[in-house]
């Protein structure tokens, strides 16, 4: 039997998803976890391996296993083993034909942003942080210059091993939320939907971002940087603090949870937020 899992979990602790020597990751750590439910050795395989310090709100793993108990009885038993910051929100049977990362068809990460003239203190390593107040109305504009199919290179990392550069970005939303009297403080959302992403994408395009909601470069500098096809152009890496990772989507046949499944008709954002 194939078994599809929901995972969530706090990055900050752990060196990223994939296995380490070290052991510190949080593969390593739901491995070990439903090794001991199972009493037998389980491997995993996931959506989208995140790096250090990223957090995952519906990281999607599977693994193969003969052992036969219901997906509530693998929550509950393989919780039991997990560390506080990580834990199996659903468990679910799926044909040998699915693959958590060959059959998700859309892909989804978010940003959170601390804009304040201090750092963040009891939301440190969960939120990035701005000291400049930042324009919304820029970022949106630079925004929708990268939606589409295009050739995402100025935002790639020297050690990405995608085999294409080319990826369809579907959809980006900036919100801002508690707004403070004088406007110093506020909560930025940073929203991005993509069939793929390539190492450090999201936090090479947050830089750029940055840079225009601070004043440093105009909106449309964001095309030149994407036209360029290279990463000397663009802003430095921004922080991994406030990155998640929201999750695949997967076509309905599968029957996943409704919060795995692609929407067809969900529209691109349009500016208007």
């Amino acid at each position: 039997m194939r078994l599809a899992l929901g995972v969530r979990y706090n990055g900050q602790a752990y060196q990223g998803w994939q296995s380490q020597l070290s052991r510190q990751t949080v593969q390593d750590k739901l491995e070990a976890a439903l090794s001991r439910f199972a009493a037998r050795p389980v491997t995993t395989l996931c959506a989208g391996r995140t790096d250090a310090g990223v957090h995952g709100l519906m990281q999607v793993a599977h693994f193969d296993t003969d052992i036969e108990r219901t997906p509530f009885s693998w929550v509950r038993g393989t919780n039991r083993y997990l560390p506080a910051d990580i834990a199996i929100q659903w468990a679910h049977p799926v044909p040998d034909a699915f693959h958590c990362r060959a059959s998700a068809v859309s892909r989804r990460y978010r940003y959170e942003l601390s804009q304040s003239p201090v750092r963040p203190s009891l939301d440190a390593g969960r939120v990035g942080w701005s000291m400049r107040r930042l324009d919304g109305h820029a970022m949106r504009a630079a925004a929708l210059l990268l939606l589409g199919e295009h050739d995402f290179t100025s935002f790639r990392a020297s050690a990405c091993q995608a085999k294409s550069p080319v990826k369809t970005l579907r959809r980006i939303a900036i919100t801002q939320h508690d707004i403070s009297p004088d406007g110093e403080r506020c909560r930025w959302y940073f929203d991005f939907e993509a069939d793929a992403f390539l190492h450090h994408m999201i936090r090479n395009l947050m830089g750029c971002l940055v840079r225009v909601g601070q004043g440093d470069a105009p909106p449309e500098w964001m095309a030149e940087v994407l036209a360029a096809r290279s990463r000397k152009v663009a802003a430095p890496t921004f922080s991994a603090d406030g990155l998640y990772f929201v999750g695949p989507l997967y076509d309905a046949a599968w029957g996943l949870p409704l919060e795995a499944t692609w929407q067809s008709e969900a529209a691109p954002y349009d500016g208007s937020a």
